[in-house]
């Protein structure tokens, strides 16, 4: 038996992430619920909440965001995916504001 789409090249977008194909195969293997990147400036409170907290998880991650012949990995190619072009620390730094301006969007609703 073939491995799931969301593994294979098949599943994966070459702009970074997972392309339509490897969200629904993961969805369906796991019984997750992946969304596609939101990559623009977010549009509204949920969007805000998903990218902060994508931008702080994979800032923080471990690894390069370029390999030893200088190519982007696909760490870099999803950071990229979701608006953000700049180094890891960055990228924590605007995730962290999002999610400080999605809390005070969220408290200010109450």
């Amino acid at each position: 038996m073939a491995s799931p789409a969301w593994q294979r090249k098949a599943g994966k977008d070459p702009k970074g992430g997972l392309n339509e194909a490897g969200r629904k195969s993961y969805n369906r293997e796991t019984g997750g619920n992946l969304k596609a990147p939101v990559g623009g400036a977010p549009k509204g409170p949920e969007q805000m909440r998903r990218q902060g907290s994508f931008l702080v998880r994979m800032g923080s991650s471990a690894g390069p965001l370029k390999d030893e012949k200088g190519r982007p990995t696909r760490l870099k190619k999803s950071l990229e995916a979701w608006n953000h072009s700049g180094d890891k620390a960055s990228a924590v730094s605007k995730g962290k504001r999002l999610l400080a301006r999605y809390q005070a969007l969220k408290k200010k609703g109450k």
